[in-house]
Parts: structure tokens; sequence; C-alpha cells
């Protein structure tokens, strides 16, 4: 959730920066829902001074005058206080679904004005007709869509053969990459609370698109940035234990309510998922630097695996929910002619830290500060793996894999 004491203090500049990121959302309601509530609870408070400033004065004895003047404020403090109660609930709603507050510093419009900051390599060239990793799993079977469908439904799979191999092969590979650049390994439940989902911003926005247990209220994570934020819930932290890095290897569930586009078949966008992902708890002031360091350590996977990628650098329309600023790693996908997304790196600032309550202390005196959050992919498996087939694939369909990844599969399987 955003400050709502910017509303008050620069309410033209941060209307703007919202619309900037979200068009749509009505800044004026809110301004308007936080107005009409801090006047309640001011007017409530006024009240409460004046019965009991009566009450002082009827002390020494009944005076019906000022009995009855208690009586007509004290059904005025209950009629408020009703009114009060309904007016913070509508401003709690729209408080929950209005979008983080992007940097000025980021380009204004949607994906088509996203700006490709960095490239690293170069696109494979091919001495013969590239195919697409579904053209390629006909020989090497190793994605089985059918079996997947026969299970779950559609946009689900199996892994069969070296496929296994590789992806356990790519996440070992990852979390000791991971923990080389300081973050700290947490295996954390693949379930949560309607509490969890909202405090890191999934819930109310996104309800469609996560996939619910009813008997049990719980939801099952889109991301394991879910379980990762509420990991300090509701706690004050030490300075010095700042920064918290953490690193979670999950399955991911997502029901993706608005349907796939054309090129996203196959293992590019399905149901359930694996991914490794990164999430750091910080002092404000550190917040951007972090955010560097986990692009870095996300590059380091692609080139420890020789893949051509860019980093792009979101237009505010682009940025998910939660973030303020948001850098997208692409990597080259040579039988979809495409880059696509295998990490996000977002600063989501204090947004959803002022959900879950976390905080810290710079000392035993001093007053609580809301932390900065920031989550990264590193890597969406998925995708790396339509990565790693495409780009090494070889005239006779098969796959042949880089060493660093080889040496991987050989030393575990």
């Amino acid at each position: 959730m955003i400050d709502l004491s910017l509303l008050r203090e620069e309410p033209a500049k941060i209307k703007k920066l919202i619309n900037k990121k979200d068009p749509a959302f009505d800044v004026d309601v809110l301004i308007a829902a936080y107005k009409k509530v801090r006047e309640l609870k001011t007017s409530i408070e006024e009240l409460r001074k004046e019965r009991n400033s009566i009450s002082k004065k009827a002390s020494g004895g009944v005076d019906k005058d000022l009995r009855e003047k208690s009586i007509e404020i004290g059904q005025k403090i209950k009629s408020q206080q009703k009114e009060f109660e309904e007016q913070e609930k509508i401003l709690n709603q729209l408080w929950l679904t209005c979008p983080n507050i992007p940097f000025e510093d980021i380009p204004s419009g949607n994906k088509e004005k996203n700006k490709v900051i960095k490239t690293v390599g170069k696109k494979p060239e091919f001495d013969f007709e590239v195919k697409n990793h579904l053209q390629l799993n006909e020989k090497l079977g190793w994605f089985d869509f059918e079996a997947g469908a026969k299970i779950a439904g559609s946009q689900f799979l199996c892994y069969r053969k070296d496929a296994v191999k590789i992806l356990y092969a790519l996440t070992q590979m990852m979390l000791k990459n991971n923990v080389k650049h300081g973050f700290e390994p947490v295996l954390p439940p693949y379930l949560a609370t309607k509490k969890s989902l909202t405090n890191s911003g999934n819930l109310p926005k996104f309800a469609e698109d996560v996939y619910s247990v009813p008997a049990d209220d719980l939801y099952l994570i889109p991301t394991a940035e879910v379980s990762l934020t509420n990991i300090n819930a509701n706690e004050i932290l030490a300075t010095d234990k700042l920064p918290i890095r953490y690193c979670a290897w999950t399955g991911c569930f997502r029901r993706e309510a608005g349907g796939y586009g054309a090129q996203e078949r196959g293992l590019i966008r399905i149901h359930e998922f694996e991914k490794v992902e990164l999430y750091t708890l910080t002092k404000p002031e550190a917040s951007e630097k972090e955010q560097d360091k986990m692009i870095a350590c996300a590059e380091d996977i692609l080139q420890q695996l020789g893949l051509h990628y860019q980093i792009s650098l979101l237009a505010a329309q682009d940025c998910s929910f939660c973030s303020a600023k948001t850098y997208d790693i692409e990597v080259w996908l040579p039988g979809q002619k495409k880059y696509f997304e295998v990490s996000s790196a977002s600063n989501c600032t204090d947004f959803q830290a002022r959900r879950a309550a976390i905080r810290y202390r710079e000392d035993a005196d001093a007053k609580p500060k809301l932390v900065h959050t920031l989550n990264a992919s590193s890597l969406a498996l998925p995708r790396l793996m339509v990565a790693i087939v495409e780009t090494y694939q070889k005239e006779d369909g098969s796959v042949e894999l880089p060493k660093k990844l080889q040496d991987f599969c050989d030393n575990w399987w």
C-alpha cells in the first residue's frame, strides 16, 4: 500500500505518478475517501473531548442541561463512529487496489515504451533450419503435455527423461549461484493464507489469477515472493540484520485468467512451473543498489549457460502492481525468433512492507521505519529450458548441453 499521507502533502504529483502507471485507477476517489475518513476521525475526537469536558463540569453534581448535552454528544459520536467504520472499509478497499507509486525516471507508456539498456552476447547462428522446442520435442520426448492434460487439464505437463535431469541440475546450479551471491536458501510452504497474499499484493487485485483451496481458506502460491514476503511479517528488525536476502525454489501456480497469446504455446506459459526466486529486505537508501545486485545474480546464471539476452527497463504501465521500478531480463529463443522474459527484478519500495508491517529500528530508542522489499526471478525454469533446448539444438534434432550444465547433470544424477 502507498503512504496515504503523500495524497495530503502532494496530491497533484502523486495522482500524476499513479496514473502514469495505471490510467484507469481513480486517484480522486481515493483522495476523497481518505479526506472523509480523516474528517470523521477528527470530528469524533473533538466530540469526545467535549463530552469529557462536560463530565468534569458535572462532577460536582447533577445538571440537567449538561446531562442532556452529554447524551446528545454521545448520540452524535455513535452515529459518526458508524459512518467512520463504513467509510474506512471503503478507503481500505480502494487503498488495497491502488498500485505502487512508480519512480519518476521510468518511461511513460506500456510495453512498446520499454527501453533496452543492455545486451549480452549475440544471437546464435545456425546453418540449418531452426526448430522450436515443440518441434524438437517430437524426437526428444521430454515434454509430455498429453499426460499433463490427463492429470490436470490443458497447459500442464510432465517432464520426462533427460528433461527431469536438466530441470533439477538447473535448480541446483541456481541455488548454488545464489548462495554465492549472499542469498539464504529457503524452502517455504506452497500454500498461503489470504492475509499472506494480501501482504504480497496478490489479493484482492488478482483474485482471478490464483488457485484457491476453499475448504481450508488457503491459496496455492503464484510465486515464492508470497511466502518470502511473510517470513518477517509483523516484525521490527534490528538495523544490523539488514539486508536480509532469501532465495527459494518452489512450484508456482497461476490460473492466467487472461488466456494465452498465439506465441505462448508449449513451455512459454503454463499453469504450474518451477522458479527460483530472490527476495531482499533492506533499508530504503540501499534498495536501488540491491536491485542491481539481484540483476547481476540472475545474469550470472545466463552467462554461465552461454545464453544471449537483453535487459529492459520497463515502462510504467508494464511494471507489476507492487513495483516502483522493474527491469526484465529477456533471453533469446531461436525457435520463437523472439526475446522472452526469464526474470523480472522489481523494487517494491515500502509497498509490501506497509501491508505486512515489516519494520526496522536504527537503534533501541528510534522510531520504527518500513523496510524496502525487492524480488527477482533467478530464474523461471520452463523458459530457461526452452532457451537451452533451442539454442543448443543440432541439425539432427538432438541437444548438446553447455559444459557447465552438463557437469551439474553428471555430478548429481
